[in-house]
């Protein structure tokens, strides 16, 4: 049987395009693909460029040997804040902005947001970052979440001293597993700041489930919602509740990504263009999906 792939149309309307949130090898975990065979495929299909995220290290250095040794797709660097990097860490996210990092995650497997996964059954079926977390925890090494606000649900010292590093180096700030209600509260610091670009990460995922009305509140306060193609792929919300909140909050307001990159998901190449056809099919015009897949994309490239 023969893999579907997205149609020429879609080909065509992403020409220019970034995908800003991809996991390929080389990586803690089995992926995919590795960033040069991304990169040349990329090429090949005359998209941009793509934003590498490991949730275990800075990907920056890796960027710029993926330019050097594939001219013409720009390859972008990224920093996500978990243990592995020291947490809320500034010294980690000054250094990955001097080294290119272009967007910085708040933390994703190791968030308060995300800890009751780690008590999955013995046996269960588990994410494959829940794997390597049961892995380490056997070998002795317990990882503890990465909070970001104190107590008194208002941003820790290191926190606001993240969000004025990401500020300093214009790099782009994207909110991770947070809850909705951390992602409020960091949103207003980020404002606060002085972040240009703020990309709430995946709002229908389970573990964020931001609904309708809180959406249209983040987009009032300055953020773009991140729609990835694995998300209702996966089945972990309907293409449904997708589309919807896509249409209720605008295409102006929305980015594609398609945070692929697992060894049993699409080719990462192929996302961003079935979300084109989905897009097209459910009534979207090409300006729409532009705006979402080219013009936003690109503004999170700082292209």
């Amino acid at each position: 049987m023969v893999d579907p792939i997205p149609s020429a149309r879609a080909r065509e309307v992403l020409r220019g395009a970034y995908d800003t949130h991809v996991h390929i090898s080389p990586d803690v975990v089995e992926r995919k693909i590795d960033d040069l065979g991304l990169a040349r495929r990329m090429r090949d299909l005359d998209m941009a460029g793509f934003c590498m995220k490991s949730h275990y290290t800075s990907t920056a250095e890796r960027a710029s040997t993926v330019r050097a040794a594939v001219p013409g797709v720009d390859a972008l660097g990224s920093i996500v804040l978990n243990r592995a990097v020291g947490g809320m860490n500034p010294l980690a996210v000054e250094v990955a902005g001097r080294e290119g990092a272009r967007i910085v995650w708040l933390p994703t497997v190791d968030s308060v947001n995300e800890s009751h996964e780690r008590d999955a059954p013995p046996g269960g079926k588990v994410p494959v970052w829940v794997k390597l977390q049961l892995e380490l925890r056997e070998v002795g090494i317990e990882i503890s979440p990465v909070p970001v606000l104190d107590e008194d649900g208002k941003p820790l010292p290191e926190t606001r001293e993240v969000l004025e590093t990401i500020a300093r180096h214009q790099m782009v700030l994207a909110t991770g597993h947070l809850s909705g209600e951390e992602i409020f509260v960091v949103v207003e610091a980020a404002v606060e700041a002085g972040i240009e670009t703020i990309v709430v990460t995946h709002p229908e995922f389970p573990s964020q489930d931001l609904g309708l009305a809180a959406q249209r509140e983040l987009v009032e306060r300055g953020a773009l919602l991140e729609r990835c193609f694995t998300t209702p792929h996966t089945g972990k919300v309907s293409w449904e509740r997708w589309l919807e909140a896509i249409r209720a909050t605008g295409p102006a307001n929305s980015v594609l990504s398609t945070d692929l990159g697992q060894t049993f998901n699409p080719a990462v190449e192929d996302g961003m263009g079935f979300m084109v056809d989905r897009l097209l099919e459910a009534g979207f015009d090409e300006k729409e999906i532009k705006t979402m897949a080219v013009t936003n994309t690109r503004r999170v490239a700082g292209r």
